[in-house]
């Protein structure tokens, strides 16, 4: 006799929409705040559509991985997770093969111009092994030695060697997003907050050691002290955010992106929003986030096992940590760092990737414990 499939019931339709239509403001706004620069550059061949047509065809992409995980069961993802460490930890070394890009090795370069960055896939990667194994390991998640320590050393494996690609920003989500889990999955207050401290401390000399990002950090605290080198980007992001006021000069109006703001459809495109849609655009966009946490967290709390729990809170803690992080950092709240903006900034594999763990978010959504 054939064994019964196992009844799913209806997506969190609600997740679904907020999704996608974060996705959809993310591609409006990539094309209005790439245009102009790909009008006028060579390497774009003077196509104003160059970047929206490759957003969309991410779009495309994205959306049917998010679909067609959606429909499979995550428990099978148990099985395959020591296979998706191996391939991911292969990944990250694999982009010093490749020429760097301004002096960091993030990518691995493929045929037609396409890229994947493998620090997008270590993220959902870590958040995989510890939903598993803190599932296995039950009680003993309590005890420092064998319920914090490990996930620590697995997790800083991975931030290591997406250090190493000159990339402290990815590296620091992996591990809040690491205590974020440990915190939901009931270790203890005091040794989160030594977790804390140690995360913190290594942050500090990571910083110090490298001369760049003490100087990001120097300028943060008073951009304007060299307005034309280290504090010329948040100045700029600042005066976009400004000068959109509460309405926002228009959509495609912006002035920022003609070259004064480098890359505007990258990290930066939230300060475009901002002066293109004004402080409403940009509070519809925060809220949009808040609205997905909290389907996320709901997810979570609804999911029928301790593994779909701490996936949910894993998947959903990458996304919130991203968008706080990159919000901060346009709006000169916290030093300069490339984070970009979920689902809304440009870019392929981050997109794709994101749009893969969505769906499995929605399939954590269909299996509840009610």
């Amino acid at each position: 006799m054939k064994k019964p499939k196992n009844k799913m019931g209806q997506v969190d339709f609600v997740l679904f929409a907020t999704i996608m239509t974060l996705v959809a403001i993310g591609v409006v706004m990539v094309y209005s705040a790439s245009s102009y620069t790909a009008l006028h550059s060579k390497g774009c061949r003077y196509d104003d559509m160059f970047f929206l047509k490759k957003q969309s065809l991410w779009v495309i992409i994205g959306t049917i991985c998010m679909v067609v995980a959606e429909k499979r069961d995550y428990h099978k993802l148990k099985k395959n997770t020591n296979f998706f460490m191996i391939v991911t930890i292969i990944l990250l070394m694999a982009v010093f093969a490749f020429p760097d890009n301004h002096g960091a090795r993030r990518w691995i370069y493929l045929p037609g111009g396409a890229s994947i960055q493998p620090s997008e896939i270590a993220k959902y990667v870590v958040v995989l092994y510890m939903a598993k194994s803190i599932e296995q390991k039950g009680e003993k998640i309590k005890n420092f030695k064998y319920g914090v320590i490990p996930y620590l050393l697995v997790a800083g494996f991975y931030a290591g060697l997406v250090l190493l690609e000159k990339n402290l920003s990815i590296a620091s989500v992996i591990m809040i997003v690491t205590i974020i889990v440990l915190f939901s999955a009931g270790c203890r207050k005091r040794h989160i907050a030594l977790v804390l401290m140690l995360v913190g401390m290594a942050g500090v000399v990571f910083t110090v050691i490298e001369p760049y990002r003490m100087k990001r950090f120097v300028s943060f605290l008073n951009p304007w002290e060299d307005p034309r080198g280290d504090g010329y980007q948040l100045i700029q992001s600042l005066l976009a955010l400004g000068s959109g006021g509460i309405l926002g000069a228009g959509l495609g109006q912006s002035r920022q992106k003609c070259y004064y703001i480098p890359e505007p459809h990258n990290d930066f495109i939230f300060s475009i929003i901002g002066e293109e849609l004004g402080l409403i655009g940009c509070i519809s966009i925060i809220l949009l986030f808040l609205f997905f946490i909290w389907r996320g967290i709901r997810t979570a709390i609804r999911a029928k096992d301790v593994f779909g729990t701490l996936l949910a809170i894993g998947i959903t803690g990458v996304i919130a940590v991203q968008a706080i992080i990159n919000i901060a950092v346009v709006t000169g709240s916290m030093p300069v760092t490339g984070v970009p903006l979920p689902f809304i900034s440009y870019g392929g594999s981050a997109l794709v990737f994101n749009l893969i763990a969505m769906g499995i978010l929605l399939n954590i959504s269909r299996q509840t414990a009610n």
